[in-house]
């Protein structure tokens, strides 16, 4: 699934190649994508041009100015611009038409979701949803993140992975949060120390910035919207490395457990729960 890193250059690569056009139409072999309704979305968009891309945690807002389409990729969900003359593919299922190019979202799950509202709806939109602050300095806030995880008996791992405490983080880069930290995923956030919670504070904002700049990890399938992979797999210490020795204790092997359900990973010596 693309984390805030991926979606964040999927964004980029957006603006440079989408920005300022003029839709002429939109067409879709899966209308059931658009949750607000298709007929609704090719009324209302059609002729319009594409004023800026935004992003807010996982979610791609393309802004219209009184209308805001909100795009969220999901497990598999992909943008490419092609030509006016090319071929479709088994699993493109959305076509956005400028004068000179095609957008085209292709999902091979088709659990991707487009959602149109009126600009003015937006914030209502992620309170509704709880997404918590961008992985910012300015935006996250410690001192509140404190406050949650000290009032919460969920497991640590499970906790930022739904959003509500940090936006953005997925089952990859926890992990390599909580690598980084120290801390064990399994550990109850009501008994994190204030280092540790200092530490995942800090290494959230680090790690997901260094993610954007390395363009994100390209494990599976992930390429951004001019077709290229990232190279934070690169610089990934836990994620994936179950089996081989830790690269700061060399003390013991990865392993890789199964938390509220997600594979994760962590090394049974630097992060033992206290």
């Amino acid at each position: 699934m693309p984390e805030l890193p991926e979606v964040e250059n999927v964004r980029q690569g957006l603006e440079k190649l989408v920005k300022n056009k003029k839709i002429l139409s939109i067409e879709s072999s899966y209308p059931r994508m658009v949750l607000t309704g298709f007929e609704e979305l090719k009324k209302e968009l059609e002729g319009r041009e594409i004023k800026a891309i935004k992003r807010r945690g996982k979610y791609l807002l393309f802004d219209f100015g009184q209308w805001t389409l909100i795009s969220h990729l999901r497990m598999e969900g992909k943008y490419r611009v092609e030509p006016l003359d090319f071929e479709s593919q088994k699993h493109d299922h959305i076509f956005v038409r400028f004068s000179d190019a095609v957008l085209v979202y292709a999902d091979v799950r088709k659990f991707g979701t487009w959602e149109l509202l009126d600009s003015g709806e937006v914030e209502h939109y992620f309170i509704s949803k709880k997404i918590g602050p961008e992985p910012r300095t300015e935006d996250f806030d410690e001192t509140l993140f404190s406050k949650k995880l000290h009032q919460s008996q969920k497991k640590i791992k499970p906790y930022l992975l739904d959003q509500t405490l940090v936006a953005g983080l997925g089952n990859i880069y926890v992990d390599e949060v909580l690598w980084r930290s120290q801390v064990h995923p399994e550990t109850v956030s009501s008994e994190l120390s204030a280092k540790q919670i200092h530490l995942i504070h800090d290494k959230t904002i680090e790690v997901l910035q260094t993610a954007v700049e390395r363009g994100g990890s390209s494990i599976r399938t992930y390429k951004n919207a001019m077709g290229k992979e990232g190279s934070m797999q690169e610089l990934l210490m836990v994620y994936g490395k179950q089996g081989e020795i830790c690269p700061r204790c060399h003390k013991a092997e990865i392993e890789k457990i199964k938390v509220a359900g997600r594979g994760s990973h962590f090394c049974p010596y630097c992060q033992k729960i206290k």
